[in-house]
């Protein structure tokens, strides 16, 4: 059981799990939510402190976990008379899980190291069911130091930590997992559009290809869901397309064109246009379907 104190501010379907593990750890953990319920709801599952500000959640803390929407949202609980920051000690860690742009990641970093904390960047992949079960992919630019001090914390939740370089690069690492998630689906779709157009059987097919050269989580959890036209769970597309123009843009800085992610992109935008924003991105098949 360790002696660290730390705090996790943003307990959604991500947040509140992992949450949940640093409590059950032993870590002595406090919670922010923007809706003070849920932090209420979480103490009386686990234990901890609900706390009614950020800056209250970040006290006496040696380790500050947020996991909220976007760069703005980040903004809104870092910074401020209640923000993490006007609470953070001396020496303390802020650890944003977040998906952001990599300009946010080394914003924080230089304004934490001004007043004498340290920053990691840290998104992660594997969805709810990762984050539920413990074993997400956590991705990390910043010190290696401070990524030592933080890792072994991290992975009561984690299956996977890697440091990728100095901070911004754990966000651009997430960058490349969102565009490699956007083409696999892709492919399935057109995929499973032939298989059903062919007459085979898709939870066949999946049960065959996943021992190959093909198989894919995508293909594993996706497949059959999609098949059957069920789309109402999961990682939305409105937060796909917020990270794909993260993808897009740091295409841009760098100097290089990305066809197909700017394709998914548009395919997305069109989804969200006809209402289906909340649905989960396998739903570009629904795209994919009209264009074939």
């Amino acid at each position: 059981m360790s002696q660290k104190k730390v705090a996790f501010v943003g307990l959604g379907v991500m947040g509140y799990p992992m949450a949940g593990y640093l409590s059950k750890a032993g870590y002595t953990t406090k919670v922010f939510n923007r809706t003070y319920a849920k932090a209420e709801q979480w103490v009386g599952q686990y234990q901890g402190q609900a706390c009614e500000t950020p800056k209250q959640a970040a006290q006496d803390c040696d380790i500050v976990f947020v996991c909220v929407g976007n760069d703005d949202d980040v903004r809104s609980v870092v910074y401020g008379d209640d923000g993490i920051l006007a609470g953070l000690k001396p020496g303390a860690v802020l650890v944003d899980h977040t998906t952001t742009s990599a300009e946010l990641a080394i914003e924080l970093a230089k304004v934490t190291k001004e007043l004498g904390y340290t920053f990691i960047d840290a998104p992660v992949s594997g969805g709810q069911a990762g984050a539920e079960n413990g074993v997400l992919t956590i991705m990390c630019g910043g010190e290696p130091t401070v990524f030592d001090q933080v890792a072994p914390v991290m992975d009561v939740y984690a299956k996977q930590i890697s440091l990728l370089g100095e901070n911004g690069q754990g966000q651009r690492c997430k960058m490349v997992n969102q565009i490699c998630i956007g083409g696999i689906l892709q492919g399935l779709s057109e995929a499973i559009l032939l298989a059903q157009k062919s007459g085979l059987d898709i939870e066949q097919v999946v049960e065959t290809l996943k021992h190959g050269a093909a198989g894919s989580w995508q293909m594993e959890n996706r497949a059959t869901t999609m098949a059957q036209d069920k789309f109402d769970f999961g990682f939305a597309i409105d937060w796909m397309r917020k990270d794909l123009g993260f993808c897009l843009k740091e295409a841009e800085r760098v100097g290089i064109e990305l066809p197909l992610t700017q394709k998914v992109d548009e395919q997305y935008g069109q989804l969200q246009e006809q209402g289906l924003g909340r649905m989960d991105t396998s739903v570009l098949i629904k795209a994919v379907a009209k264009d074939a």
